[in-house]
């Protein structure tokens, strides 16, 4: 096993207490890192992948992954960075959300380092128990945390369950007796109130790495499916290149960062660096065969026909198939003899292609652009 303090802290915003992971590295012994997940979405996004790679990186030098499926608490909700209560999915989705997440998850980490644990084995506590957990922190401790400091001040209910969460999170390093937990920046709070969990408990409280949340395609809000902002690591790789070839060039820095290990180099045209980024991430995902066909098919859309720099977007209509005619009456003022008329006659095309159906598949419209005539584009992404 080889320990390198420098290499596994650089990137990380905060490394809690000071110097405390350099004196866990030191001890010589494999270390349980924790991450914690809640499954209230299947899919896998680059922002994922930042605390991701960071979990492999302690795998390479011989330590183990606890990857802890909130399968208990994805019922309560994370209200970390959230100006409102989460929503609770119904069981069964959170345990078809769990299933996709660990499987995507396997593309980054090594399964054979990882030990996947389900807080379930141990949240579903009698109440004496719960009791006994309740006791370990104040109420005014838990209204320290930035979101509900806001809400508070607001006058914006918050409900006791949401209260719960900090504590339930802090319970499973009881449980997993972790020694590292990593998370996001906005996790700080429940990482950190994991050590008093531990510490109640007579376990020896763990040391916290946060590390830089990612944002997303518009270079603003971080990366969120919610937000449409988000490039997921299971998406066709030309959409991936798509994507990624949109991105503002202020966040490049942030993007070559945190998720290549290239440097990125300032003095490079932006728009190379771009094709890099994305020809690295497609490759990782895809294979190295399917980033150049995605580079292919992005040069044939755009730098070919010379499609415009902005290009409108659009939610996706509902349905599948989705009939064209009836897509361009709504988003491009065409009446249905017309676009019957555009389509037979070769004046439609769905990203450079020529469109000749009536209905097509919905899975080729999403993040496509319909070109109509030589001058008219939008672009149909998910909402």
């Amino acid at each position: 096993m080889t320990d390198d303090p420098d290499f596994l802290l650089r990137n990380a915003v905060d490394a809690l207490p000071e110097g405390a992971l350099k004196a866990q590295l030191a001890e010589g012994r494999p270390l349980r890192v924790k991450l914690g997940i809640d499954p209230t979405a299947p899919d896998i996004h680059l922002g994922h992948l930042v605390v991701l790679r960071k979990l492999r990186e302690f795998q390479d030098r011989g330590h183990t992954v606890v990857l802890i499926v909130g399968d208990y608490t994805a019922r309560v909700g994370d209200p970390s960075g959230r100006s409102a209560e989460r929503p609770v999915l119904e069981p069964e989705q959170i345990d078809r959300n769990a299933e996709m997440f660990k499987e995507q998850a396997f593309k980054v980490l090594d399964p054979a380092r990882t030990e996947v644990r389900f807080n379930g084995e141990w949240l579903a506590m009698e109440m004496e128990d719960l009791f006994r957990l309740a006791r370990t922190a104040t109420v005014a401790q838990l209204l320290e945390r930035d979101d509900f400091a806001k809400r508070h001040k607001a006058n914006e209910p918050i409900s006791i369950l949401e209260l719960l969460y900090p504590l339930l999170q802090g319970y499973d390093s009881v449980a997993v007796d972790a020694d590292v937990e990593i998370g996001g920046t906005d996790q700080k709070f429940n990482l950190l109130l994991g050590r008093d969990v531990q510490q109640a408990y007579g376990k020896k409280p763990q040391s916290i790495l946060t590390t830089a949340i990612l944002p997303g395609t518009d270079g603003t809000r971080r990366m969120s499916k919610s937000l449409g902002n988000y490039v997921g690591i299971t998406e066709p790789p030309e959409e991936i290149f798509g994507k990624l070839m949109r991105i503002p060039d202020e966040v490049m820095t942030t993007y070559y960062e945190l998720l290549l290990d290239a440097p990125f180099d300032p003095d490079r045209p932006a728009v190379e660096s771009k094709r890099a980024l994305a020809r690295a991430i497609c490759a990782q995902f895809h294979g190295q065969a399917a980033a150049t066909a995605a580079e292919e098919h992005f040069d044939r859309l755009h730098v070919e026909r010379a499609l415009p720099d902005e290009i409108d977007e659009a939610p996706m209509p509902s349905g599948d198939p989705v009939h064209l005619p009836a897509l361009l009456r709504e988003h491009f003022g065409v009446s249905a003899g017309e676009g019957r008329r555009l389509i037979s006659g070769g004046g439609v095309r769905i990203d450079g292609e020529q469109v000749a159906d009536l209905d097509i598949p919905a899975e080729r419209l999403a993040g496509a652009v319909v070109q109509v005539g030589k001058r008219r584009f939008k672009r149909f992404v998910t909402p």
